[in-house]
């Protein structure tokens, strides 16, 4: 009988998990009653010894609260912050919608625009979002853009930081799979950049074809044009130079990723300090978010941490391993299967939940999973991460919880409606699955820039 409930644990450890996940309980607290009660009873049947369960706490300390690449997390948290409570994102953002405005679709434009640069420079979704909303869905709408299309607009181009470099995700994934954070973000460029093309391509086409949805605003008089040039190259040099203190420290060799967010918190204070903008309110409130939201993010890595441990001594990762093994799919299909588990668990979780409890568990899949040559085995994990992290830009706009809507809804008010914002998401999500099928099909778009970057 004890044998019977120690071979089930790993299973019944993992359902837990999925029922759990769905109860609406905190997940912080979720996964640590499921590690708690799980290590017990791996204790009762002597699946775990005492001495193993004490060292959960050294775990988590060693493995999480001490690790030198998570520093990077709060010091990128902090320099998003900065970026806008210093307004210099909303300088370059004002400054493109009066370059664009005669182009049709160009204020949409201008939007995904300012999200690339937003991305690079920042990768605060919430903020990215709120902030693009208060400034340019308004004038979308008083120009006469179809709610919709402006709502996805915003929504889509916000959450790019998920993505491009510097990412949080993308540190927290670099921690959880054990792989340089460098090689991480270099193979996160070009798939970045790539769905920002998409969306500006979806953006053209759609207001080529259906003029009426973007109308292009009357020119600016030259009266209305004095200073814009010189207002354009304070707003653009800005933003450029910490991206190049961030990601330039990293594509050079310069700085690791955790010296590089020290670069760009570094440049943010500066630039705002030139701007007359930083203050003691600004760093005081610039300091308090990042505590905010470095605390919520770790109290759900620690409850993390303490289930992926519990759930690899009851025998977890065989588990997993030998049960994908048996599945009939292949290791296509299994790839296939990963992803839409993924697509799908995005309809109701968030991206930190989804990466820090599913990605150490499809990680030992991933390892042993033979593709031929369409991606080597060395390639392989940096591949999926990215895949995955593609996969997760759907989780921000896929009803009911895609997080993204929420933010833009409270800082529209009535502007637009919920029915708007869904109507509006459904091609870019469509969008973001093509890209995410490119990147599947042509692995050489994670691929190549780390291979010839990163010697």
């Amino acid at each position: 009988m004890t044998q019977m409930i120690a071979d089930a644990l790993p299973g019944a450890m993992f359902l837990a998990l999925i029922v759990t996940l769905f109860s609406g309980a905190p997940v912080a607290i979720m996964l640590m009653g499921v590690s708690l009660t799980f290590g017990l009873l791996a204790i009762a049947v002597g699946e775990m010894r005492v001495v193993q369960a004490t060292l959960i706490p050294n775990r988590i300390f060693s493995g999480t609260i001490d690790n030198a690449v998570l520093v990077a997390a709060p010091m990128f948290i902090f320099m998003g912050i900065i970026m806008e409570k210093t307004r210099l994102a909303e300088d370059l953002l004002l400054t493109l919608q009066r370059l664009m405005r005669a182009v049709p679709g160009g204020l949409a434009l201008a939007v995904v625009l300012m999200g690339t640069v937003l991305a690079a420079a920042t990768g605060i979704i919430g903020a990215s979002v709120v902030m693009l909303t208060v400034l340019a869905l308004p004038t979308m709408v008083e120009r006469g853009y179809d709610k919709g299309l402006a709502a996805g607009t915003v929504a889509s181009a916000g959450t790019l930081g998920i993505l491009i470099p510097p990412s949080i995700m993308l540190v927290f994934m670099g921690d959880l799979l054990s792989v340089s954070l460098g090689h991480l973000f270099v193979a996160a460029l070009l798939p970045g950049l790539l769905l920002s093309a998409a969306y500006v391509v979806y953006i053209v086409g759609r207001s080529a074809l259906q003029p009426k949805l973007a109308p292009a605003a009357p020119a600016e008089t030259a009266e209305d044009r004095k200073g814009l040039w010189l207002e354009t190259v304070k707003s653009v040099v800005a933003p450029l130079i910490l991206i190049v203190a961030v990601l330039g420290s990293i594509l050079g060799g310069i700085a690791t990723p955790t010296e590089a967010s020290g670069v760009g918190v570094l440049a943010a204070l500066v630039l705002g300090l030139l701007r007359g903008r930083i203050n003691w309110t600004t760093l005081n409130e610039s300091m308090d978010g990042s505590i905010r939201q470095l605390a919520m993010l770790f109290f759900i890595f620690v409850g993390a941490t303490a289930f992926s441990y519990i759930f690899r001594i009851v025998g977890g990762e065989h588990f997993i391993v030998e049960t994908a093994r048996a599945l009939p799919f292949g290791d296509w299909g299994l790839l296939i299967a990963m992803m839409g588990m993924i697509f799908v668990m995005g309809f109701f979780f968030d991206w930190i939940e989804i990466t820090l409890i599913m990605l150490p568990i499809f990680a030992p899949v991933v390892k042993v999973m033979d593709l031929g040559d369409h991606v080597t085995s060395a390639q392989m994990i940096y591949w999926f991460a990215i895949l995955v992290a593609l996969n997760l830009q759907t989780s921000f706009l896929t009803p009911p919880f895609g997080f993204a809507l929420f933010y833009l809804k409270g800082a529209a008010g009535k502007t637009i409606t919920m029915a708007d914002v869904y109507r509006g998401i459904v091609p870019f999500v469509l969008v973001q699955l093509v890209v995410l099928g490119l990147c599947i099909a042509f692995p050489e778009i994670v691929l190549w820039l780390p291979e010839n970057v990163m010697q």
